[in-house]
């Protein structure tokens, strides 16, 4: 138990829980870890709830949960099955996720790690080939090789088990009724089954997700999933056990195991997986404390790149100004140095966080900020053994979103299954996630040094994934918020902090500003969102942003005013939406 001094105001800011959690069919040992109490105490007074999620159908399974007077987590875990069954393109019970939880009574600000792991069986070559070189990439992803031991059910599980308030079993039947009854298929589901797909997927993804007659599914068409729905109330009657135990995972290490490039995932492997409770990361920005979670999430990493935009005039500028935007580019490439070198699963390599952090380390990479951008910055020698610069290729999945129960609690929670429908296999009506394809595919650099992010068995891979957590000068909740949209939501968490804390902007105005990704020698951003004149400025300061595979993101907040009124927002770029439960008194 870790108690953090808030650096504004010297109120503590209580984090918690260092010890690995065991899944709920261990809860004796659970139960043990003392912190909090597994029920918020009761308050006189009730809140408004707040739902923002990336498709309806979801905002509606956490409201249902909420009006029974679930709690955040209850309501995270009736979205997360949701949006498997709507979104199984983005996340599911087959990927990981990372959840920040506020805790409304105590002020305690706690964070999971539901991060895929490598089974033991993995090995650094595992993604090369035969001559030593990486193998194309989506070849790695679509093999067995590419799925790590699921982490979301563990994670959410866990999570139940502590803040809780409905039965388990509850909390699966709104997907459950909606898998079997059938649902209208989304534009963006049916767009990325359709030929026009960035990623085609596989036959055995459109034969999953297809009419009955075998035809591809389109926008508005009625579709069922009795196989998920059967998995869901399998996990809802049996708890976790029955999905990293028994029939189910057997079925998992089966579809792995099998060719091509079969993987080495075992039964062992899936029973032994945990969900790691930690200590969030919280560091100042402005006059709040912002807070995300600990590595493998590059969290650190954004916390880097705000402590360095600190010490720049970024604040007293504005969206249409250039030199704002040449500012948050050339911090965000040596954010990006520092993540791509030292950030890593820090059971298995030593992440420099206090490092990356220090005031004065900060002080040093922004008078690296110039007039004009120059070469891409190398990363900080901030350790004396310095690891290679890897080649991880993220890709540009994912889901994010946030609850807010009536009594204040909050859930800030992003989740994958990495890439477009995963590895693009299946079991049980969803999909298998590639998460291994977010270690470095080569083990070593061009130079042949060792990289930090390299493939290990047991270890879990870097991740980009940064749900946040903001508190006021009393630790009071101001705001949660994140997005999907692989390496490239660091920028995108950075920009809506910097607009929404810095330049005061609504959490809407916010996060419909446009994104610009600056790492390494690449600036991509969305062209027709940028107010005239500013991409000009860019390049006078040698910035040329091109457009790219900056429309990504999928940000959904929520932000609590200081009169206690909540605000939601959810991304124009995709199909989420914000609802509210009226306060009850």
């Amino acid at each position: 138990m870790l108690n953090i001094k808030h650096q504004i105001r010297q109120r503590l800011v209580v984090t918690f829980l260092t010890a690995f959690v065991a899944l709920p069919v261990q809860a004796g040992l659970a139960a043990a870890i003392p912190g909090f109490h597994r029920h918020a105490k009761a308050d006189a007074h009730k809140g408004p709830a707040v739902v923002v999620a990336a498709n309806p159908l979801a905002v509606e399974a956490g409201l249902e949960i909420l009006k029974k007077g679930g709690k955040a987590i209850d309501a995270a875990v009736a979205i997360q099955a949701m949006l498997g069954l709507v979104e199984p393109q983005s996340s599911g019970l087959g990927g990981g996720a990372f959840l920040m939880y506020y805790q409304a009574s105590t002020g305690v600000v706690s964070a999971i790690d539901g991060r895929e792991k490598a089974p033991a069986g993995a090995t650094p070559d595992m993604f090369l080939d035969e001559r030593g070189k990486p193998l194309p990439f989506l070849e790695a992803v679509r093999s067995g090789r590419s799925t790590g031991i699921p982490g979301t059910i563990a994670m959410l599980s866990a999570a139940h088990a502590r803040l809780g308030a409905r039965p388990w079993k509850d909390l699966f039947q709104p997907a459950i009724r909606a898998a079997t009854q059938g649902f209208k298929v989304p534009e963006r589901l049916a767009y990325f089954l359709g030929e026009g797909s960035p990623a085609p997927p596989t036959t055995e993804i459109r034969a999953l997700f297809s009419k009955p007659d075998g035809e591809t599914l389109r926008a508005g068409d009625i579709f069922k999933n009795p196989a998920y729905a059967k998995t869901l109330q399998r996990i809802a009657d049996e708890g976790p056990r029955a999905f990293y135990e028994g029939s189910l995972a057997e079925e998992i290490v089966k579809r792995t195991q099998e060719q091509p490039l079969p993987g080495t995932l075992t039964l062992k492997d899936m029973a032994a997986y945990r969900s790691n409770w930690a200590d969030p990361i919280c560091r100042p920005y402005r006059q709040y404390t912002v807070c995300v979670p600990r590595p493998p999430s590059s969290g650190v990493t954004l916390l880097e790149m705000l402590g360095i935009l600190e010490k720049t005039d970024i604040a007293d500028r504005g969206p249409s100004d250039p030199q704002a935007w040449s500012v948050f580019a050339q911090a965000s490439r040596l954010m990006y140095a520092d993540r791509d070198r030292y950030v890593d699963d820090p059971h298995f390599v030593a992440v420099p966080v206090d490092r990356l952090l220090d005031p004065a380390y900060l002080r040093l990479r922004a008078q690296l900020i110039g007039e004009r951008a120059g070469p891409a910055p190398p990363p900080g020698n901030i350790v004396i053994l310095l690891h290679g610069r890897d080649a991880t290729n993220e890709s540009a999945g994912t889901s994010h979103f946030v609850v807010v129960d009536a009594s204040g609690n909050v859930v800030s929670m992003t989740t994958t299954v990495e890439s477009v429908f995963g590895s693009n296999r299946s079991v049980g009506g969803f999909v298998l996630n590639n998460e291994l394809t977010d270690f470095s595919l080569s083990p070593t650099d061009e130079n042949g040094h060792p990289v930090a992010n390299e493939v290990q068995g047991n270890k879990r891979p870097r991740s980009s994934m940064s749900p946040v957590i903001v508190l006021d000068h009393d630790g009071e909740f101001v705001a949660a918020l994140g997005s999907p949209g692989g390496s490239a939501i660091l920028d995108y968490n950075a920009k809506a902090l910097v607009a929404l804390l810095a330049w005061k902007m609504p959490v809407k105005a916010a996060i419909e500003l446009p994104n610009l990704i600056a790492r390494g020698d690449e600036y991509v951003g969305e062209l027709d969102r940028f107010a005239p004149g500013v991409l000009a400025g860019l390049r006078e300061r040698g910035i040329e942003v091109r457009s790219g595979r900056a429309e990504n993101s999928g940000f959904h907040a929520v932000v609590r005013h200081p009169d206690g009124t909540y605000e939601g927002a959810a991304d124009s770029r995709r199909e989420g939406i914000v609802k509210m439960l009226p306060a009850q008194h």
